[in-house]
Formats: C-alpha cells, sequence, structure tokens
C-alpha cells in the first residue's frame, strides 16, 4: 500500500493557509527507509502553519509519522516560506 505524502500533508495544510494560490507541497528526497517532504508557504501563513510553540506543525509531523510508519518508512517534514 502506497501513502501519497505529498497529498497527505497537503491536506493537512490546505486548511490552515490564508494563500493557499502560495502553498507548494514537494517531495524533496526519498529512499527506502525515509522520505523528506518541503512545505513552502507565503511568509503571512508561516506562523499559522507553525503554530504557538509549534504545536500545529508538531500535530502535522506526528500524523504524517503515523502514516510512515505503517509503510515502514520514517519522514522529515520541513517547513519554510518564500
Amino acid at each position: 500500500m502506497a501513502v501519497d505524502f505529498e497529498k497527505l500533508v497537503l491536506d493537512l495544510v490546505t486548511p490552515l493557509v490564508i494563500h493557499p494560490e502560495d502553498l507548494l507541497v514537494k517531495k524533496f528526497s526519498e529512499d527506502e527507509d525515509s522520505v523528506t517532504i518541503q512545505v513552502l508557504v507565503n511568509q503571512e501563513d508561516l506562523g499559522r502553519v507553525i503554530g504557538r510553540s509549534g504545536r500545529i506543525a508538531n500535530a502535522i509531523r506526528t500524523i504524517a509519522y503515523a502514516a510512515a510508519s505503517r509503510v515502514g518508512k520514517k519522514i522529515n517534514i520541513n517547513i519554510d516560506s518564500f
């Protein structure tokens, strides 16, 4: 069962942003046991996606980790702005 990690992260982040047209979720690298996802958002949306003390970012990572562990992978999510 293959998981589309880009779509998963995109579906989690899209409702949080004010400027969805500036949202970019890209698979940066993938090998047998790990995946790196890059999330780029508008500068105004960066705080909304990270959240106070990183709580929202940690929640997004926790959901992605759970999905990745089901297929035996580790996932790394980097959040940045344009």
